[in-house]
């Protein structure tokens, strides 16, 4: 009886198929593993940047909080930061930070006969707010001061220094 090659025999090639179905069985699960590791990757990225968010957000109004809070006291109005916009009981614009910030819109009342609020001026870098449309029949409100170094001026632009037309 002749001898017969190395695993060719009915033995070996069943342990061989067996150990295919495991190999198999194992390059799935690992590849379900690894998009789940993926995945989880993932949320972990996206929730510690979304902290970071959360902490830079809350130093940065503390921050301002600081920065603002004798200003507005002294002043009446931010060293930093953009006005309110007018609403139905206070219907003016509010000022803008003295170095920075835009002034509020004005209020655009809907009754008839009612004037439109004024926008609020900006500081020394920023633009005035607009002012609110009347109601029909009623003046609009006029618009706020623009900044003193850097702001829309109309269609010109104008600069620290500068006087348009000038």
């Amino acid at each position: 009886m002749p001898v017969q090659a190395a695993a060719a025999d009915e033995i070996s090639t069943a342990i061989a198929a067996l150990f295919e179905r495991h190999a198999l069985a194992y390059r799935e699960a690992y590849a379900q593993a690894r998009a789940f590791h993926e995945r989880f990757v993932q949320a972990l990225a996206f929730g510690g940047s979304q902290y970071a968010s959360a902490e830079a957000a809350n130093v940065e109004q503390t921050l301002l909080d600081a920065v603002n809070g004798p200003t507005q006291f002294l002043l009446g109005r931010p060293l930093i930061g953009n006005g309110a916009d007018g609403t139905a009981t206070s219907p003016n614009g509010g000022a803008g930070g003295l170095l920075y910030g835009n002034g509020g819109n004005g209020f655009s009342p809907t009754t008839a006969g009612a004037p439109g609020g004024n926008g609020g001026s900006a500081g020394l870098i920023g633009n005035g707010g607009a002012g609110g449309s009347g109601g029909a029949g009623a003046a609009g409100g006029v618009g706020g001061n623009g900044g003193g170094c850097v702001a829309a001026a109309g269609r010109r632009q104008r600069r620290c220094g500068h006087r348009p037309g000038r």
